[in-house]
């Protein structure tokens, strides 16, 4: 039997959505990063993290909500959703299935995407352009040596010991030497995807593999916080990124994400209509 769960979008829902959005972001650069809302606006030597590109990035949230608060008639837009699980199913509460599974509550995705992908950027330029990394991957060699230090007493940095031997080996064999620079660059393509929307259920997936190396190895950080966050995008991955390039990346690779933009743009055709009228 079906059964149908019913949720409209109207343009002041949408524009709740934008503010809880912005709210969330602030938070997370208040709460997990430190300099980036405070002035002075402009940091030359590290401008990914300058406050000014804090305030564009709230500016961007607010632009994509005012961008669909007008493609939503004034009559607002109606969410259904039918339930016909398959024999021993268990079907997701509705309110998740439309914040996973509908673009009209992607809004909620970008204070994520923006706070992650600036911090793998900003960790992967700093490594780009440090010789320590590029140039023999001294820096990771060190990083990996201490790493599978045993100490006498207390407990070593890895839990595990294949993961310190896993180490071990590659120290033992120069990886560093390439390995650094996967690293390196893996970050920055992961900070590009997040920021620009691309593939963004890949990207953060790709991120939370770093994560759950650098803490395997001893090294907590930042890495929780991350990992934690990138999850929700993980989960996200049909939505994550429409407000990016994953808007025509994703329709390009399959019918269903097509399809789901053609009903918005048949919206966007009657708002416009209406407001003619």
């Amino acid at each position: 039997m079906n059964r149908t769960a019913t949720s409209t979008m109207t343009r002041e829902r949408t524009w709740e959505l934008t503010a809880i959005s912005v709210a969330l972001f602030i938070l997370l650069c208040w709460i997990f990063a430190d300099g980036l809302l405070a002035p002075p606006l402009w940091n030359g030597e590290d401008w990914i993290a300058s406050p000014l590109l804090t305030y564009l990035l709230i500016v961007i949230i607010i632009l994509c909500g005012w961008a669909q608060a007008r493609s939503i008639p004034t009559a607002g837009i109606e969410l259904g959703l039918t339930s016909d699980p398959a024999p021993g199913q268990i079907d997701d509460p509705a309110g998740w299935r439309l914040l996973m599974g509908n673009i009209y509550f992607a809004l909620i995705w970008l204070p994520m995407r923006f706070f992650l992908g600036r911090d793998w950027l900003t960790h992967g330029a700093e490594k780009v352009v440090d010789p320590a990394w590029m140039n023999g991957g001294e820096a990771l060699r060190v990083f990996w040596e201490q790493a599978v230090v045993v100490p006498e007493q207390g407990r070593p940095p890895i839990a595990y010991p294949w993961f310190r031997e896993f180490l071990q080996y590659m120290l033992d064999n120069g990886w560093y030497t390439w390995f650094a620079k996967l690293v390196a660059w893996g970050e920055v393509l992961v900070g590009l995807g997040l920021l620009v929307g691309a593939l963004v259920g890949i990207s953060a997936f790709v991120g939370t593999f770093m994560n759950f190396n650098y803490m395997l190895a001893g090294s907590a950080s930042t890495n929780p916080v991350l990992f934690g966050l990138a999850i929700f995008l993980v989960l996200a991955w049909k939505v994550g990124g429409h407000w990016g390039l994953d808007r025509w990346l994703l329709p390009a690779l399959g019918r269903r994400w097509a399809r789901a933009e053609a009903e918005v743009d048949a919206v966007a055709i009657r708002a416009q209509r209406e407001a003619v009228a």
